[in-house]
């Protein structure tokens, strides 16, 4: 696995083998920062990547501008790569490692709001509805949430959704805070939800 973009784009990341994580494919990944670039500025950025595995977006959004993250995994032999990782790259300074559970510490997060968090999580988490109610709540006026899913799991009637994208087995839905009241009424006129989720370019 490799990082895509930005100052690090090449560098290789280490990953455990066997199936101790489902990190995204480089595909879907290029797509997900697309959809971000075209949405927020990462330079600068504070992000928070939930179920981060061996780093990969996390390590990704550094590459291209953020100024902070934090990686949240449930297991310790799992975040120990995105440390070695980041290690690696030169970049530990602006990282911060949490073992634990990513929906806890969600619930119980009372730090700045965020300007991009992004969670991958196992497609079978019971709290995968909740998760943007949970999230959203912790982003700046302009932030963005990303949450990776399977088919089984639709946000069409979620009223932060922004757009839904399907690439492959995994749907990338992201989502955002409301719009400033002075803002919403101009907001509702060009919102870009999209009801349904569209297959992306087959070339990249």
């Amino acid at each position: 696995m490799k990082l895509i973009a930005g100052r690090f784009g090449g560098h290789g990341l280490k990953t455990p083998s066997g199936h101790e994580t489902r990190p995204s494919t480089a595909r879907t990944r290029e797509a997900l920062f697309g959809l971000i670039d075209a949405r927020i500025y990462l330079e600068g950025a504070e992000v928070l990547d939930l179920f981060c595995g061996t780093g990969a977006l996390g390590l990704e959004a550094i590459s291209r501008g953020a100024e902070l993250v934090t990686f949240v995994e449930r297991k310790r032999e799992v975040i120990n790569y995105a440390r070695e990782n980041a290690e690696k790259i030169g970049v530990a300074d602006k990282c911060i490692f949490i073992q634990g559970d990513a929906v806890e510490y969600l619930r119980t997060y009372q730090g700045p709001a965020l300007d991009l968090i992004m969670a991958d999580p196992p497609y079978k988490l019971d709290a995968m509805k909740e998760m943007p109610d949970l999230a959203v709540p912790h982003l700046d006026t302009d932030g963005v949430f990303t949450l990776e899913h399977s088919s089984h799991d639709w946000f069409d009637e979620h009223p932060r959704l922004m757009t839904s994208r399907s690439y492959g087995r995994t749907i990338v839905s992201l989502f955002r805070p409301p719009l400033p009241p002075e803002d919403e009424a101009a907001g509702d006129a060009t919102d870009d939800v999209e009801s349904a989720p569209e297959s992306s370019p087959t070339t990249s």
